[in-house]
């Protein structure tokens, strides 16, 4: 009964290891969807300040961020208020055009606004140079 018991224990023990493994080791579409979701929760409350403060070097490098703060207000206006937000794609891609060479996933995500029921948005990932997956890019057609 003894050894059972040992055996078992150690099974339990391999068991849980695999599945803390398994739960550390995102993919890249599931990470970068994980650091979208948290990004345009601030962007859906109107912290258009904050969300640049969160975002890529490469977002930062773009846009300032008042001119973040200005285009995100401008754009929310003419869509309304955030309703609604369901994950249509993801892709990773080590290239972008236009963008440099790093790793990116682009994720589309079926949306609805007070004023825009069939929106797509479009939110571009990148993994910073900390290893962090940060926006790099968002657009909401």
């Amino acid at each position: 009964m003894r050894v059972l018991h040992g055996a078992r224990t150690g099974l339990v023990i391999a068991l849980l290891a695999a599945a803390a493994v398994a739960f550390a080791a995102d993919t890249p579409e599931v990470a970068a969807q994980k650091a979208a979701e948290s990004w345009l929760k601030l962007v859906d409350e109107g912290k258009y300040g904050e969300s640049w403060d969160t975002a890529s070097g490469l977002f930062k490098a773009a846009v300032t961020r008042e001119q973040w703060a200005q285009a995100a207000t401008s754009a929310r206006t003419q869509v309304g208020t955030f309703g609604s937000r369901k994950l249509k794609s993801r892709q990773a891609t080590d290239a972008l055009t236009g963008a440099p060479p790093g790793k990116y996933v682009t994720i589309l995500y079926d949306s609805t606004f007070e004023k825009k029921a069939g929106a797509v948005e479009t939110f571009v990932a990148v993994q910073d140079t900390d290893g962090a997956w940060r926006a790099a890019g968002y657009f909401v057609k």
